[in-house]
């Protein structure tokens, strides 16, 4: 069973990766943080991550909510407080209290053995969530800038502008520089919210203030409506 540790803390890192061997699973690589991590399981996937709950700015918590597919997860803690939500996830088959001893940690093992299937994407949700969130692309996204996951609702997105080879996506609250292209995002995006106006905007249509000739007006920007766009925004709009 191929494994990985994520954990901030060398000591406790160093405490699982000899129990993993004493329990012959093989440990792939071992990272201090979410991030490292995200970007490694993007490319490699795993059959079991023992994942810490604290770390700094990327919680372990919001690393299960980012993966698409995770697999099984055993959670490694000094604080017991979090049992309770931890097992609102599917894709956490156990729970272990710092400093994590063999005995227990080889109970875990064995149990996460029994976990035949693969878990399915929506496990990466808590089970209370599930149905609330069962939108056509989810509410929210996730954008790395400064080597942090940033989270973005939907809603709270105006407008998101092609520059190059970045893109700026401003929300009600705060503006975002992110290094990806119009088209990629655009393809994360529920068709029930947005819509392409023009080859540089894709706008979130609930937010439009103003129509006027070939422009949209939302929050103070302007927003240019190429020919062959206007007519498909007008049908998405609910008009009197």
């Amino acid at each position: 069973m191929d494994c990985i540790i994520i954990d901030d803390e060398a000591l406790a890192r160093a405490i699982v990766s000899n129990h993993c061997k004493k329990a012959n699973l093989n440990l792939v690589a071992e990272f201090d943080n979410a991030i490292a991590a995200i970007k490694f399981l993007n490319q490699q996937p795993v059959d079991l991550i023992f994942l810490d709950i604290h770390m700094p700015d990327f919680t372990g918590f919001d690393l299960i909510q980012t993966l698409k597919n995770p697999p099984r997860i055993v959670l490694t803690t000094s604080d017991r407080n979090f049992a309770i939500e931890a097992f609102e996830y599917e894709c956490i088959v156990d729970y272990l209290v710092k400093p994590v001893e063999l005995p227990r940690f080889l109970k875990s093992v064995e149990k996460a053995k029994q976990v035949k299937h693969p878990v399915s994407s929506s496990s990466t949700k808590p089970l209370t969530e599930v149905n609330e969130v069962k939108t056509e692309k989810g509410t929210d996204l996730y954008v790395n800038i400064d080597r942090r996951l940033i989270k973005i609702n939907f809603d709270s997105i105006l407008i998101i502008e092609a520059k190059g080879d970045y893109i700026l996506i401003k929300t009600e609250s705060k503006n975002y520089t992110v290094h990806s292209t119009l088209k990629k995002i655009e393809e994360k995006l529920p068709d029930s919210k947005f819509l392409k106006i023009h080859r540089s905007f894709v706008i979130n249509f609930h937010k439009i203030i103003d129509i006027e000739d070939n422009s949209v007006l939302i929050a103070k920007d302007v927003i240019p409506i190429s020919r062959s766009n206007r007519p498909i925004l007008m049908k998405q709009l609910n008009l009197l």
